[in-house]
């Protein structure tokens, strides 16, 4: 069967329930590792976008997707690029700190290859992501395709009636929760601020590249990800 286990299910609720872990996969102590080792980087790392980066991953696994949400929500046009006004004002309203104007100003140009005034979005995205090996990312695609049961790039509650057996959630067998409410859950964790219900395909891999840069381990992040989504 392609369904989680039971066991596999209440522990992906439990993490969820808690927000405090990384979903499905490392411990509140990986998280919080991670945070402080790109705190204790940010303090003598000098490359702009390195600095952005661990900017970002002092906020734990979330903290890239966060940031890449807080642009997507300026980008009105939906042109997916981003001009000098609009990526500072991102960065000032995501809490990015760490930069004075100057800086922002070299680091949009550093963005900004073809000077023409604009960042690619999802070139930005690209390079922004902590490195990650092919391998990595392929188990990345291999679980959002599972999950996207509809194809359509985005994974919603209609996908996750496919995959997910809310039956069995304790809260939906006390009657407190819809079965819709606990698929909500599963969305809200990879959300922001603005729980929209959906997972775009951009947002499961900046999750998923905060997740890595946790994990040393290839070894140990194939495990997870084949656990967690039952991948073969």
């Amino acid at each position: 069967s392609n369904l989680p286990s039971l066991d596999l299910f209440h522990v992906i609720q439990r993490v969820f329930t808690q927000r405090i872990r990384i979903t499905m996969a490392a411990t509140v102590r990986t998280q919080t590792e991670l945070q402080m080792k790109a705190k204790k980087a940010l303090q003598t790392t000098t490359d702009p976008v390195e600095r952005l980066r661990l900017a970002c991953l002092t906020r734990g696994a979330n903290g890239i997707k966060g940031l890449a949400r807080t642009f997507k929500i300026m980008d009105d046009d939906e042109n997916r690029t981003l001009d000098k006004k609009e990526f500072a004002k991102g960065l000032h309203d995501y809490g990015i700190v760490e930069f004075d104007k100057a800086q922002i100003e070299q680091l949009f140009h550093i963005f900004d290859k073809d000077s023409s005034g604009t960042i690619d979005f999802d070139e930005f995205l690209t390079r922004l992501r902590p490195p990650m090996g092919q391998s990595r990312k392929n188990l990345i695609y291999q679980a959002f395709k599972k999950l996207d049961r509809t194809g359509d790039g985005v994974i919603t509650v209609e996908d996750l009636q496919g995959v997910y057996s809310a039956e069995k959630h304790p809260k939906y067998l006390s009657g407190e929760w819809s079965k819709e409410q606990v698929f909500r859950l599963f969305l809200d964790s990879f959300d922001s601020q603005d729980k929209d219900g959906k997972i775009t395909k951009d947002e499961f891999e900046n999750y998923y590249s905060g997740v890595s840069a946790s994990i040393d381990n290839d070894a140990y992040f194939d495990l997870m990800m084949r656990n967690a989504y039952k991948l073969s």
